[in-house]
Order: structure tokens, then sequence, then C-alpha cells
């Protein structure tokens, strides 16, 4: 029988909302700041995935200019009802201190692959809002609230409203039908109907290595509900270093012969990879730079109908057995390292941040053969950056291009960036500088803390420069060369830790946070101009390539 290997989407795709239509799986994911919103993928076996889809591709459908790092789209939700696809995702604008002004939206299609509509208002009391569309012809929103008072649990439990398709809004009265169990951070609900149960499955215990899921079930859909006797469904805490980490936030299909399988965000901490993973240390030095990754379990039912994971136990594993089929499955052809802009279309695995990537600013049409990018703001911005970059989603790949730029001042500034968000980040780019005139330089920013590295490339006439990122488990370094075909290092070895989810989180006293880290490393193209005159700098290609070892 041929495995499915985790994690399946490999790479920042996390809270993972799972479905299936006739013999079509999809997986959609949350893309926080990053634009377009909410990754699609599709699968026939649940072995090989493919990108499908971005469902918010539309201003009007997503606002996230302003958004700070780690906003933005929260925890989507793919359900399907009579011939529609239907999608509930959260727009967090706040995320530090006592509040969160979270608002839920619904959008829907014909196919995942659109048209998807413009965006209906649900409310605004808390985020991971979901769908369930009962056998009686009912949709139900289900969603945690958040509790800003001091004093009070701020997941303040699990709420049930009816959503009216025909009015288009939610009706009657929004009532807490779960409080949580012990594990606490209550949050990411999924109701299920099974053989006359409905069964509840929520996220517990925050989104790090305490993560886990629990499910509980109700004769009635309004509760109570009681807790599995095999409580947590799913958990990586305190489990050998082998396993996938952080495991929790999942969601349930049945295949078409009767199987379950369970989608779940997962983590891999650079420092457990590897020969030296058990002299490694404990969780307080964990650093997961490919962010929040997708993997699936098999689940079985026990004979007093609990689901439970394949085999027993709460630990998921890397390998899995895949689903019977019933006629053979394509297996979609690699795809190519190389993009030479040489299509009309920009790549899907290229991303944006917070706004639409469009003619105003970017372009493989206005020079054929290159991609065209305007400058615009800094890293720092919550607003108009230009950058066009992908998913880093092997610990040992690299990244390169070339770069044409005439920059005339030392504000502008264009060349190939690892990202994970507006404080952590290094570049490597063509500048401009008084007295040399163009150079290469590299900066990073460590925890808000921008350093210049003190080598400085004279460029002279050079037009053409080519530059590359390689990541090595726990570290990457930049490269460059001038047309000899001569890579040479440039700058120092920088630690990968500094892209990391758990980096970026940081508290302060009485343990509020200061900031959060919930997406996952980037690598790419960037162009900057700081004087507001928007000087271009095109690209002659890009390549991504994950590396063996």
């Amino acid at each position: 029988m041929t495995n499915i290997q985790n994690p399946v989407l490999p790479g920042f795709h996390p809270d993972p909302s799972f479905l299936r239509v006739g013999e079509d799986y999809f997986l959609a994911t949350s893309t926080f700041e990053w634009w377009p919103g909410v990754r699609i993928h599709t699968s026939r076996d649940l072995i090989h995935w493919r990108h499908a889809a971005y469902a918010l591709t539309r201003p009007s459908q997503l606002d996230l200019r302003g958004n700070p790092d780690s906003c933005g789209v929260w925890a989507p939700c793919l359900s399907y009802r009579n011939g529609t696809f239907h999608l509930v995702y959260s727009n967090v604008r706040t995320t530090l201190g006592a509040f969160k002004d979270s608002h839920n939206y619904m959008v829907s299609a014909p196919a995942v692959t659109g048209p998807w509509s413009e965006p209906v208002f649900l409310n605004s009391i808390g985020f991971d809002a979901s769908f369930f569309h009962d056998d009686d012809g009912r949709t139900w929103l289900v969603q945690m609230r958040w509790d800003h008072r001091p004093g009070h649990d701020p997941f303040n439990g699990i709420y049930l409203q009816e959503y009216s398709h025909s009015e288009k809004k939610l009706i009657g009265e929004s009532k807490r039908i779960f409080t949580g169990s012990s594990l606490h951070v209550t949050e990411g609900p999924h109701i299920y109907k099974v053989n006359g149960w409905y069964y509840l499955m929520v996220a517990e215990g925050g989104t790090f290595y305490e993560h886990a899921e629990s499910i509980a079930r109700s004769r009635s859909l309004t509760g109570p509900y009681e807790l599995s006797p095999h409580h947590p469904l799913l958990t990586s805490y305190n489990k050998p270093r082998d396993l996938p980490q952080r495991a929790g936030h999942a969601s349930l299909v049945e295949t078409p012969a009767g199987e379950w399988y369970l989608a779940h965000l997962c983590g891999r901490p650079i420092e457990w990879q590897g020969p030296n993973r058990d002299s490694a240390g404990g969780y307080d030095t964990l650093h997961c730079p490919l962010g929040r990754e997708t993997g699936i379990q098999q689940i079985e039912w026990t004979p007093d109908g609990w689901p439970r994971l394949a085999g027993g136990g709460n630990a998921p594993v890397w390998t899995v057995p895949a689903p019977k089929l019933t006629k053979p499955v394509a297996v979609p052809a690699p795809e190519p390292e190389t993009d030479d802009f040489d299509r009309s279309e920009l790549s899907p695995h290229l991303n944006s941040l917070r706004v639409p990537m469009d003619e105003s600013w970017i372009s493989v049409t206005e020079r054929r053969g290159f991609l065209r990018i305007r400058g615009r703001e800094s890293f720092t911005s919550f607003h108009d950056q230009s950058v066009a970059l992908r998913r880093l989603q092997a610990f040992r790949a690299e990244a390169e291009t070339v770069v044409e730029f005439s920059p005339t001042s030392f504000q502008q500034m264009a060349g190939l960036a690892a990202y994970y968000n507006t404080q952590n980040w290094a570049f490597a780019y063509v500048t401009h500088d008084e007295k040399a005139g163009r150079i290469l330089r590299l900066s990073t920013t460590d925890d808000g803390l921008l350093r210049d590295q003190p080598e400085v490339i004279q460029l002279g006439a050079q037009q053409r420069v080519r530059l590359k990122v390689r990541f090595d488990l726990t570290k990457f370094q930049f490269s460059y060369d001038l047309g000899d075909g001569a890579w040479k290092p440039f700058g120092p070895e920088l630690p990968l830790k500094m892209l990391s989810d758990e980096y970026a989180t940081r508290f302060a006293r009485e343990n509020i946070a200061t900031s959060f880290g919930f997406t996952g490393a980037f690598v790419g193209l960037v162009c900057q101009d700081l004087t507001g005159g928007k000087l271009h700098a095109d690209f002659d290609s890009f390549t991504y390539r994950e590396l063996q070892g």
C-alpha cells in the first residue's frame, strides 16, 4: 500500500480546513498578512497535492493594508452545500494586548477555482469561525469568543449561531455550547455529524509545543458536549523528538470507502533534525523557520463511537497509510525550479505583503522575459511593500536571481531577501553610494535592530548581478556573481532561527506578548524606493531548488 508522507504541505501552511467533494480532496490554509488570501490545495489520493487556487484575490474581499505582523487571515473554513463552496475566514487586525479586533466574513463559489463572491459580513466577536451544514438543511456558524476583561479567560468558549442563506446574515441567538477542557486556549472549532452524534473538535493548548486537538460529542447540536475519554485526540507535547511537533488545529474527512482522516498543523524544529536530535535542548530552545505545516493522520472509531488515531494513542506520525482508490490517480509533474518570467501571469508560489500584485508596481509584460518591480516602501511598512516572495519549504534549499537596477540614491534598493516579518529579515541588494556609485550591500534586521554588514562590493559598470541565498538547516548565507560564473560568499553565515515563529514571539511583563510569530520564512525578490520615485528593478529569473542532505 502506498503511504502518505508528512508533512503533505511543507512550509507555511497552518490551520488546515479539510474537505472532500466527490473524489476531490481540498485543504484550505491560513495566509495571515500575505496576499492573495487563503491558499487552497487539491488531491485525489491524499499523497500528491497541488495548488488549486486562492480564494481571496480582490481588495473588496480582503483589506490587509495596515494589518500588523501575523494578523490578517486566520483559520479559514472551507465547506460545501448544495453545489456551492463556502469559505468562512477571519481578518484579525489587532493581536497584541488585551483586545482582538477580528472581523468574520463568508464568500462562496461554484468551484474552488472561483469565481468567489463578494464577502458577507458575519460578526466580530472572535476568530476561527466555521460553518456546519446540518442534514436538516440549516447552517450554523461555530466560533470562539474573545473576552478582553481583566480576570476573565480570554478564550471565552465556543459559540453557535444560525446563518440564513436567503437573508445572508446570522439570525437568532448566539449560544455558548462548550467552555473547553483543562488544556485551555479553546479555539478552531469544527462540528461533524456521524451516526446521530454531533462531534465538536477544537484546538487547545496554544499554537506552540503544548498544542493539541480535543473532541467532544452530544446528541444535540446545542449540547451539552461530553469530552472524549481518550482526551486529547491529538498532541505532540512530551512526545518523542522524532515525531511531528506542535500538532493541533485539525479537521476531518471521510473517504468514499468510509475511511477517516484528520488534517492538522505541525512543526519541525531545526534543533531536532539530524543526528544531534537527542542532545538538543528543550522546548524553550526550539525554532521552526518553515512555520506551521500541514500533516495528515488516519482515524479509526472505537466500538463506543469515539474517533482515535489509527493504532491508538494520540501522537502524530510521519508515515500514514493512504486511502483505498477506485481508480488510478495521475501524479502531478514536478514543477520547474526556474521561472524565466516568460509567461503572462505570475507564479502562484509568489506572494506579496498585504496588497495585491497589480500592474501599478509589478509586471511580467512591461519588459518581456523579466519581472519588473517598482520600488515602494521599506520592510517595516504595513502598507505598500514591493515584494514577490515564496515560502521556504525545506531545511536545505537555495534561491537565486539576476537583477538589473540603476539606483541614484541610497534610498533605492533591489535584490534578494530572506524574510519572516517586518522585524526579522536579511536583504542582499544593489543600491547607490554617494562616493562609490552602484554597490552591493547586505543588511539585516534582528528583532527590529537594523545592521549593515561591513562588506561592500563596488559594481562599477556591471549591470547584471546574480544573487543567491543558501539555507542549510540552522544557518543561511548569501553569495554573488558578477558575470564570471564564480559564486563568492557575501556576508556572514546568519542563524536561520531568526526567521522562525518562536524567535518572532516575544513576551514582556505579566506574560504579555509584545510580538507574535504565526507564519514562516519566505525568500524572493524585492525593490524599494524610499524617495517615492518608484524606480523599477528588472529580474531576469528566479530559481528555487531544494537540496539533498
